[in-house]
């Protein structure tokens, strides 16, 4: 899990830099050009495509909207805020979703469960901070990053089960890169791209089918709540990568919105354990806790 949330903000870095170069539109395209290629050999390789009309259902089609949403807004928040920052608001995710599963879906969710969440997203609140000095109107765009990804992992736990994971991905890719394609001249137009810019998305795009490699692996191996709060390591990985690649340091409201966070988090996870949730919220949503890009 620790491995492959490094890989994962490994990727956000080299997507970072990217941004410099040319516009996220861009950089959807021609990243997910790459990790289409890859998921869509491997789906096929493994016969996952042999059924192309269910890319029809409604919660492939659902999910396919909420990634795009989710990519797009992440993006945006990567390009103009500190990665540390675009990282602790998404560590928000799982209570989200425990939320929206609540609402949604009917599910039991008790006082203590509520009580957490709402302290999380206070935490998410501090990291924001609305109306003060040091607010980003990027801030939003991340927490839009969150609103999709919560629609994303709630049409995936409502997948039928005979749809293969690999046909879902091969969709969702699919759909983010014609996504880029659509998005290329609203945000600037093409941008004439050097040989190293390309590799780099190469390379992120390798990054992230590595970096659900390893999750898949923890996932078969370990037990969900032993593994899930290893999750938070991406907020880690995000403050060492922000301050050495970008000379970002967090300052003391990010870090304490991070800990509030990340602590009714956990605790939510705790919750979850004890009440005996068959599918905790950690395990619906997605492994890096953000889009895949993908």
């Amino acid at each position: 899990m620790a491995i492959s949330m490094a890989a994962f903000t490994v990727n956000d870095t080299i997507v970072k830099i990217a941004s410099t170069e040319m516009n996220m539109g861009q950089v959807m395209l021609i990243r997910g050009a790459f990790a289409t290629g890859m998921i869509a050999l491997l789906a096929w390789h493994r016969g996952a495509l042999s059924n192309p009309r269910t890319a029809l259902h409604p919660m492939v089609i659902a999910r396919g909207i909420g990634e795009m949403g989710a990519t797009v807004f992440f993006l945006i928040a990567l390009a103009h805020l500190p990665i540390a920052n675009v990282s602790a608001v998404l560590q928000a995710l799982p209570l989200a979703v425990t939320m929206g599963a609540a609402l949604v879906f009917g599910e039991t969710v008790g006082w203590r469960r509520w009580l957490a969440i709402t302290i999380g997203f206070v935490g998410v609140l501090v990291v924001v901070r609305p109306g003060f000095e040091g607010f980003s109107i990027y801030s939003l765009s991340a927490l839009s990053c969150v609103l999709f990804c919560t629609l994303r992992d709630l049409a995936t736990k409502r997948l039928p089960d005979h749809i293969p994971t690999l046909f879902v991905s091969t969709t969702t890719a699919i759909i983010v890169t014609v996504c880029g394609v659509f998005l290329v001249g609203p945000m600037g137009g093409w941008t004439p791209v050097t040989a190293p810019g390309v590799l780099r998305l190469a390379m992120a795009a390798v990054l992230l089918l590595f970096g659900y490699q390893f999750i898949i692996m923890a996932m078969r191996t370990g037990e969900i709540s032993f593994i899930a709060p290893f999750r938070y390591m991406a907020l880690l990985w995000a403050i060492v990568l922000g301050y050495l690649v970008f000379a970002d340091i967090p300052d003391l409201p990010m870090i304490i919105g991070s800990g509030l966070i990340i602590g009714s988090g956990l605790y939510t996870l705790y919750r979850e354990r004890v009440v005996g949730k068959a599918r905790p919220a950690a395990e619906t949503t997605s492994p890096a806790m953000s889009p895949d890009g993908i």
